[in-house]
């Protein structure tokens, strides 16, 4: 039987490089999916792109890879925004996760509603918004607390261009 374990794995220096650099193929940062908004949405969606901050918990803005008006990511590991998803499971009536009692938590008059995902992450989706939006705090980013401190950075863009009302 052969060993393939007595063999030494080498990278490409170019691969090396790259991941010391901390850059990827396309040059930006692998962004998060893609939503795809109803018309409406994805006007709210554009504006609230453009008014985004440049850092969000003290980590600078990044091109998220692939770009688009509706994805923005801070820092590394990122902190990642998605406009125009779609209702949360657990507040979707019907839905076999539906929590009538999930707890929001409001952040500078933006109502988020936290879910702890299995690698520590929190993403937090807006309620009570013409468009939902979510963003996912790093389990760097909360800690073994949950702090969602984060989003203070987000809320007056947030409040600023998504309209409170119920999609």
């Amino acid at each position: 039987m052969k060993s393939f374990l007595r063999r030494p794995f080498r990278l490409p220096a170019v691969v090396v490089l790259c991941a010391a650099a901390g850059c990827s193929p396309a040059g930006g940062t692998e962004g998060p999916s893609v939503p795809t908004p109803s018309a409406r949405a994805a006007g709210l969606c554009r504006a609230l792109h453009k008014e985004l901050p440049k850092t969000v918990d003290g980590k600078r803005r990044r091109t998220a890879d692939p770009v688009s008006d509706f994805t923005a990511v801070w820092g590394d590991p990122a902190i990642a925004l998605r406009c125009g998803v779609e209702r949360p499971e657990i507040i979707k009536p019907g839905s076999e996760h539906y929590n009538p009692a999930a707890d929001s938590v409001e952040i500078d008059g933006v109502d988020w509603l936290p879910e702890r995902q299995p690698d520590g992450s929190v993403r937090c989706t807006t309620t009570l918004r013409e468009a939902f939006v979510e963003v996912t705090l790093p389990k760097q980013v909360v800690g073994g607390a949950g702090d969602l401190g984060a989003l203070t950075d987000l809320a007056g863009a947030v409040a600023k261009t998504i309209p409170v009302g119920v999609v």
